[in-house]
């Protein structure tokens, strides 16, 4: 199996890997979106099919949910779960002080709700993901459909006196209309190149009119795993201030997922 994965899918498979036997059981985990999330899942799945193992996931968008029960993982939702053990995610982009970005997948808003419900929250990437200030990957907000444009226009003359590069802004489309998210909104993508201060502008748009959330994910990651394509990874601890360092070998590993 992993002798046909791409570099990079090799990284994100090492990544969540790692944080899958982080899982314990019993615990209720929050399973991210997006492509290294789906990784996880399948890991998870793994584990229950394999192990035993009895843990009750809270997905962060309908497609996690799919795959989450394909897999054989109980999946249940926030509201019943209430704080949950751990958080495991992906994100598009983090900085040295881990703060992210977040929302490649549409799903930041309940990704946002999922991991500040958290005890903990894991982010899994390949390296390609760590940059030294965020900004270079657009920044999604999510917004309200009525009256969208004016909140496009709100969110342009905040950019003016923003610290930011770059301040185009681009609705995100799909399949010639717009992308709609699992809660009915619309997603406006932020192509900043740099941003100079990630909190600030993290407020500042959360307070205009018809923004919902924004994909800057600030003081909300406790770890992040990060993948290497030659099966090294690497986790770092913000609260311990640690960085360990293993190898998961891809012959113990390649015939996962086969009947998937």
């Amino acid at each position: 199996m992993t002798g046909e994965l791409s570099p990079i899918d090799k990284a994100k498979f090492v990544a969540a890997k790692r944080a899958a036997d982080m899982v314990e059981d019993g615990m209720r985990v929050g399973l991210g979106t997006g492509s290294t999330a789906a990784w996880l899942v399948r890991h998870l799945g793994d584990r229950v099919r394999d192990e035993g193992l009895r843990i009750k996931g809270v997905p962060t968008s309908a497609r996690t949910a799919h795959l989450a029960k394909q897999v054989g993982i109980t999946v249940i939702p926030l509201d019943e779960a209430g704080t949950l053990n751990m958080t495991i995610d992906g994100a598009d982009e983090f900085d040295g002080d881990l703060n992210l970005i977040k929302g490649g997948g549409g799903a930041l808003l309940r990704e946002k709700i999922v991991a500040a419900a958290s005890e903990e929250v894991v982010i899994i990437a390949d390296a390609a993901k760590e940059v030294g200030t965020l900004g270079a990957f657009p920044l999604p907000i999510e917004v309200v459909p009525f009256g969208w444009t004016t909140t496009q226009i709100l969110v342009e003359e905040l950019l003016v006196s923003a610290d930011v590069m770059g301040r185009r802004i681009t609705l995100r489309m799909n399949a010639g209309k717009p992308f709609v998210t699992d809660e009915g909104n619309y997603i406006l993508d932020l192509h900043l190149s740099r941003i100079g201060n990630a909190r600030q502008l993290a407020m500042a748009l959360n307070q205009m009119p018809g923004v919902v959330e924004n994909g800057l994910f600030v003081d909300l990651c406790d770890k992040v795993i990060i993948g290497y394509s030659d099966g090294r990874v690497e986790t770092r601890d913000i609260n311990e201030g640690t960085v360990s360092e293993d190898r998961i070998d891809f012959a113990e590993t390649e015939n996962l997922f086969s009947d998937i």
